[in-house]
Order: C-alpha cells, then structure tokens, then sequence
C-alpha cells in the first residue's frame, strides 16, 4: 500500500487525509467531563489493602477518568526516556548496557543511531496520539472471576471474534467491535482484524503501520490491558467486565497507563516517552510479554496511591507531638493503622504477581529480555523500593507511637499500684485509731 506523507508542521491536514480514531476530548463524547483529581481520600476497610472497594456493588457503567493517574513515580513518561526492546533472537548491544547505567540520561533521542528512528523520535509528540493506536492499562478492582469471564469469552466467538487463552493468571484473547468498525468508516474488502494504514511522520523518517489488532488481555489481579481500541470501545468492554470483578475499585480510585504504539520495520523496536515501536502486530505472545510489565506497573500505581493518601493521614502526628507533646489517637487506632500498613506491604512484596516475572517466562524465555525492558521502561523495582522505604518511615512513626502508648499504659498501671497501697496504708491506719480509741 501506498505511504502517505505526514509533515509534523501541518498534522491537521494529515490527519484529514487519514480517518484514525482519536482519543482526544474534543473529538470524543465518551469521557468524563470532570477531570480526575491527583489527591484522592480512601476510607480504611479491613479488605484485602486499604482502599475504597466495593464488594457487592451491581455492575454499572465506569466512566473513564479524563485524565490517567500516572504513578508518581514514574518518570519516563515526561523525561523522554528511551529502552530498547531485544528483537528475536535477543540482541544486547551497547546502547542497551548504556541505558542500563545508573546515571543514565533520559533526554536520549541523541544517541539514536538510525536516522528514520531518530526523526519519528523528534516528531512524536501529544499531537500524534490521537492518530496513533492505544495501549491502555486499567486497574479496576482487586481482582476478576477469570473462570466465569474465560466462559463469557468463549460464548462470545460469534459475535466478537474471540478464541480466549490462559496463560496462568492472564487470559488472551481478540475482541472486535465489527459494527463500530464498519460505521467508522473501515473498508469491508480488508482483513477484519487488521487494516493498515501506512504513513509517514517526516520526511526521512521510517514508514509506520497505524493499522491496529485489538488484543485483550486481562490479568487475575485486576489489570486489563487492551491494544488498538477508541476509547468508546474502551468503555464498552470495560461495562461488560464489570460483572467479573471482585473487590471494585470506585470510579475514581481505578489506576490507568496510556500509551500508543505503531509498527515499523525500519528500526528496532522500543519504547520513547510512552510510544510502543513494534515490528509485527499479530504476534500476541509479544504484546503478552509487555502487557505483563505494564499490568504491574498499574498495578504499583495503586499502591503507590494508597501509601500517598496514608501519610497524608499520619503527616500531621509528628507535629502534634512537637506542639503538644502527646497525640490524640488512642492505642485501638494505632492498631489499626500498623495492621492496615502490614496489609500493604504484604501485597506490595508478597504479591507475586506484581514483583517477580510471571511463569510464562520460565516456559517462554525468550520473551524474558522483551518483558524485563519494559519493566525496565517502567521503573518498577526503583519504585517498589521506594514504596517499601516510604512505608518503613510511617512504619517506625507508628511503632514508636505504640511504644510511647505502652510506656503510658505501664505508668498508668504504676499509679493505680500507687493509689492502691496508698488506700491500703490509709485503710490500716483507720483500723489502728479505732482499735486504739475501742481499748
């Protein structure tokens, strides 16, 4: 198919040239006109971490929140940092060992050695994500019933051209929209799952593949990754997959990652401040071996959400102290509140799924250099480790609470002995005078 030239001074006219789907909100009536805000209260429940879930709530409609909460500490979505991703066979070349390096810069698009990389690389921008296909996380709930949706799956072949997998605790499987499709202008005599659309983003840039599959994969843990959908699209499936969820996330509590990515065979494929370059889109064990990578850091994205709002709960007791020199929380909240901390950091380290690589990749190793770039990308263990020293601060605050309550307790104690032998000697003292006055 013929390439179609796309200059970055001009992209209306571009994008007038070439019907893409885009997500932007003017184009879109399908968002939530409130915008999510960063700062958000959860109320404390004794449930699997602390959060405002809802256990038996009917299914409703989610609105997807206008804007996504982005981990706070991630930053390579706005430092423009760049991770090669091994092609197959896995090649580790210097610019690889180079990224590696602890004081690594993340403004890199200077030592992209390919020149179409490195002119889509400078071209990329906010205004290209409307034409570009989606990836986008969403962390919904504490987890989903996967054998009853993996059913769901499978009875929807008809409709949605669905052939569900497992892999242990991901489900795959296509979904396709074939109406929406069709009325967004597609053209029948293409393949239903994959129309491609070729363009340029400069000049002596790489030609790319903006013709996407969609791919659903959903995690047992409450993550749902889906590649290539609108955001209409986006809102239906998630409505549907309300029904399967365990432990609901609020509307305004639910984590997303969003990201784009295209296909190219001119250069390797990476990841660039939160574009996915990839050389071939039907290859699903590919995108599983990303989504993995991509469902723990939104995962993480919750967690690192909760630990915000906790010591926004507990900032405000090391001041008391300094100025009155006690703390009005008596010893059952400050129970509490350790146990609530113990819950967090035993799904922040013991949760498996969200800290080591998942067992596919003991089956599949070669899809183990794909996945540790992108987790990689993502940051997860500096942020993992910065969680835990977080937590190991509001930690010793509470601990140290606890003792300075059981110091008070034992001196407590010690008064009430004291007041009880006083009474005693009081006690004696009056059985002496009237003995002494009776004789």
């Amino acid at each position: 198919m013929e390439s179609t030239p796309l200059l970055p001074e001009n992209p209306l006219e571009t994008s007038d040239q070439i019907p893409i789907s885009s997500n932007s909100v003017s184009s879109t009536n399908e968002q939530n006109p409130s915008s999510t805000s960063s700062s958000v209260s959860f109320p404390r429940n004794s449930s699997g971490y602390t959060a405002n879930l809802q256990k038996n709530s009917k299914p409703s409609s989610k609105v997807i929140p206008q804007s996504s909460k982005i981990g706070l500490q991630r930053t390579s979505r706005t430092t423009q940092k760049l991770k090669l991703l091994p092609e197959d066979p896995p090649n580790f070349d210097n610019i690889s060992d180079e990224i590696e390096h602890e004081n690594e810069v993340y403004s890199q698009v200077g030592r992209i050695k390919d020149t179409p990389a490195r002119k889509d690389a400078e071209t990329l921008g906010k205004m290209h994500r409307d034409m570009l296909p989606r990836v986008t996380a969403y962390c919904t709930c504490g987890s989903y019933k996967m054998k009853d949706l993996l059913r769901w799956l499978k009875d929807r072949k008809r409709i949605h051209n669905t052939s569900p997998k497992l892999f242990d605790e991901c489900i795959y499987t296509p979904f396709t929209y074939k109406d929406w499709r069709s009325h967004d202008g597609s053209n029948g005599g293409e393949d239903e799952d994959i129309q491609h659309k070729y363009i340029r983003l400069a000049d002596d840039g790489g030609e790319i593949d903006i013709g996407k599959k969609n791919d659903l994969f959903v995690f047992d843990y409450g993550v749902i990754i889906m590649w290539g959908y609108t955001i209409k699209e986006e809102q239906a499936f998630l409505d549907d997959l309300a029904k399967f969820e365990s432990e609901k996330l609020s509307t305004e509590d639910i984590q997303i990652e969003e990201f784009n990515y295209y296909i190219t065979k001119s250069y390797q494929p990476r990841i660039y401040n939160d574009f996915i370059t990839l050389r071939d889109d039907s290859n699903y064990m590919l995108k599983l071996s990303i989504s993995h990578a991509l469902a723990q850091s939104v995962k993480i994205s919750l967690f690192e959400e909760l630990v915000d709002n906790t010591i926004e709960d507990t900032q405000d007791i090391p001041q008391q102290i300094a100025h009155t020199g006690k703390v009005e929380m008596n010893r059952d909240e400050i129970m509490k509140s350790i146990g609530e901390l113990f819950i967090l950091r035993i799904n922040i380290n013991l949760h498996g799924s969200v800290l080591d690589s998942p067992e596919l990749m003991w089956a599949e190793p070669h899809l183990e250099p794909i996945y540790q770039a992108t987790r990689g990308y993502l940051e997860i263990n500096q942020r993992v480790e910065l969680l835990n020293q977080r937590l190991e601060v509001i930690s010793d605050l509470l601990q140290m609470l606890k003792e300075q309550l059981g110091h008070s307790h034992e001196e407590n104690l010690e008064f009430i002995v004291v007041v009880l032998v006083g009474v005693e000697v009081l006690v004696s003292l009056v059985n002496i005078i009237i003995d002494i006055w009776t004789y």
